[in-house]
């Protein structure tokens, strides 16, 4: 089962589970639309893989397997402009 982020690790925008706008590498990494697009190339600054559309959970799934809440920022110097 996805984990589902609740945050761009690089610039920390929130990214709730129904948001059509989250980008997953193969590895779950999760970044925003715009950060994949136009800091990181379309390459996951972790891992060096492609990103996909994160999955929608579907809301009546949310309550029993609910979104995680630990937010995680990158290091990496792509995310630092």
């Amino acid at each position: 089962m996805l984990i589902l982020k609740p945050n761009c690790e690089c610039c920390d925008r929130d990214l709730p589970a129904d948001s059509p706008d989250a980008r997953i590498c193969t590895f779950e990494c999760t970044f925003c639309a715009d950060c994949v697009e136009t800091k990181l190339g379309g390459a996951c600054p972790n891992c060096g893989g492609n990103f996909v559309a994160r999955p929608i959970r579907p809301a009546a799934l949310l309550a029993r397997y609910p979104a995680s809440t630990e937010r995680v920022h990158s290091t990496k110097p792509a995310c630092a402009a």
